[in-house]
Formats: structure tokens, C-alpha cells, sequence
């Protein structure tokens, strides 16, 4: 089975700030807010949506296929991407931008400051439809590039794709219509609640509704874990207890990459989410998203245990 991965590639650059923001910021001269603060030193990481769930997809033995662009500075993501056996055939390389980037600083109250510059995700990854078998190909879209995001689902449609549709951050970018059109057809909307609530609110759609369009809706929950609901049914997937919680951020990415593993390998939708649980119960005990990595013999005691 061929499996697509649509949205992003990233560097994160993470800065800690010994102090509190607040100090340093007089609330009568925001108006004129003009600061610098001097950090303890920065810490870079890989990161975006699209190489996040194929790491995750990689270390459940698939070879996904990543669909996004990626600036003249790709070199230090392309090593570790061939480290890790994930193919680069599919990423456009944008030699007149830089990679998206995240610039993230976090004071000692835990308050974050953050700039986004989205470089070279502003332009589309041009994945070439015609050369997909529907029958053997699976998508996710996820955020990324825009203007992959609207097409790809029509794309997958109009060539009879199985498709995974996770707007996730992108949606307060969408219009009602889009965004219905997007989810109609799809295989799976993925979303946590607070977005579920968002495209409910956008669309004017109910959540019943929205399953008379999707296939199913599975809801991730963080640490409460994950709700599938289909037209007959909603079914609570637990979480899996990780040994220890350094950092939340990309479970989301390996769950979906667990989750998709479990499809492609013929499970059901309830095993197939027992395994993206299974995924981000790793993901969780390291800093950063594509900074774990475990055994079949470790995850499968997971999942059987």
C-alpha cells in the first residue's frame, strides 16, 4: 500500500528566556513595545506535520512517501530523513525560501512568545496524481501548504483515493464551503474536540451530520485519549499509560502514524486507533517530535498489555 503524506516540514528553534516576560514589559508602553530578550541558548528540532507522521509511520516498519516543499536550508532534514530510510522523492524543494520555521521562546512561567515564518510552505508540493494506483494509495492531508489542502481532496475523489482529512491549525483559513466540500467524501476527519467544536461552528453542519459526510470521525482527546464515532456508534479508545511525560508535542502526528499503519495492515478502525495510542504513548517520553523510537517488541507489550 502506497501512503501519501501531505503537510509540512519544519524547523522548530526553541529558546529559553531565564526570566519572566512580564518583567520586562511596562503595561503603560505596550503601545510602543520595543524589548529583546536575551535567551540561554536555542535548541533545534525537526518538526512539521507531513515529516512528524511519516517518522511515526517509519518506526511502524511502513515507507511513507511525504508530500510538501521545503526551503534552500533542506539539507539537515533530507540527512535525517535518509537516516531513517523515509524516501524524498515527493518533497519540493524551494530554493529561493527558507524551510518554514518556528521560533519559540519560553520564559520561566512557562508564557511562550512565538514567530512563524511559513517559507517555503507557502507554495504547493505538486504531488502528481495521474502515477497513483487509487486502489493501492492512501492520503493524509494534513496542515500544510494551502492550496494542497483544498485540492488534494478533490484530487483523491475524482481518482477514487481513500483520503484522511486533518485540517487541524488551518481551519480558521477556510471558508464553510471548502472546508464541507473537503470532509464530504473523506475516509476519516481527525480532529481534537476544540476543532471539532470550530467546524461544527463553521460549517453549521452537527456532528451527525458531519458522519452523513465522513466515513468516520475519530476525535483525539490528549491525555483522555480518543473517541471514535460513526453513523451507529461512539467508541472511547483509552489511553496508553507512557512510563514517563517529557513533552506533548507531536503525539498527535504518531498517533495518526499508528493509526494509519494499523489501516494499511488490514485492522479495524477501533485496532487501528489502539495503535496510534500505542504510538503516542512513546512520543510523549522525549523532547521533541521525532526524537523517540521504539522496538516491535516494546510496542506490541504495549498494545497487548
Amino acid at each position: 500500500m502506497n501512503i501519501i503524506v501531505s503537510g509540512s516540514l519544519a524547523y522548530d528553534r526553541i529558546m529559553d528566556f531565564p526570566g519572566k516576560f512580564s518583567d520586562h514589559i511596562l503595561p503603560e508602553k505596550i503601545h510602543v513595545l520595543n524589548v529583546c530578550f536575551q535567551v540561554s541558548g536555542m535548541k533545534e528540532k525537526l518538526g512539521g506535520t507531513a515529516g512528524n507522521i511519516a517518522y511515526a509511520l517509519t518506526l511502524m516498519g511502513e515507507k511513507p512517501v511525504i508530500s510538501a516543499s521545503i526551503g534552500h536550508d533542506y539539507d539537515k532534514y533530507f540527512k535525517w530523513l535518509s537516516k531513517n530510510g523515509i524516501s524524498t522523492e515527493g518533497i519540493r524543494i524551494i530554493e529561493e525560501e527558507f524551510t518554514a520555521g518556528a521560533y519559540i521562546t519560553t520564559d520561566q512561567a512557562d508564557n511562550q512568545i512565538t514567530g512563524f515564518n511559513p517559507g517555503a510552505m507557502k507554495y504547493p508540493s505538486s504531488l502528481d496524481f495521474s502515477k497513483l494506483d487509487p486502489g493501492q494509495t492512501i492520503i493524509i492531508v494534513s496542515p500544510g501548504n494551502f492550496e494542497d489542502m483544498v485540492n488534494y481532496p478533490r484530487l483523491c475523489k475524482d481518482k477514487g483515493i481513500d483520503y484522511i482529512f486533518d485540517p487541524g491549525q488551518s481551519l480558521p483559513m477556510w471558508d464553510a464551503q471548502d472546508l464541507i466540500s473537503s470532509i464530504d467524501g473523506c475516509r476519516i476527519l481527525i480532529v481534537n474536540d476544540y476543532e471539532l467544536d470550530l467546524i461544527v461552528h463553521k460549517t453549521g453542519l452537527t456532528k451527525k451530520e458531519l458522519l452523513g459526510r465522513a466515513g468516520t470521525i475519530i476525535t483525539t482527546l490528549g491525555e483522555h485519549g480518543s473517541q471514535i464515532s460513526t453513523a451507529d456508534d461512539e467508541i472511547k479508545i483509552p489511553v496508553v499509560k507512557p512510563s514517563k511525560v517529557e513533552d506533548p508535542t507531536g503525539a498527535g502526528d504518531s498517533y495518526r502514524g499508528g493509526l494509519i499503519s494499523g489501516l494499511v495492515c488490514g485492522k479495524d478502525i477501533l485496532q487501528s486507533a489502539r495503535m496510534g495510542s500505542v504510538c503516542a504513548s512513546f512520543a510523549v517520553e522525549s523532547y521533541g517530535t521525532q526524537e523517540y523510537s521504539f522496538t516491535i517488541e516494546e510496542f506490541n507489550k504495549r498494545l497487548n498489555g
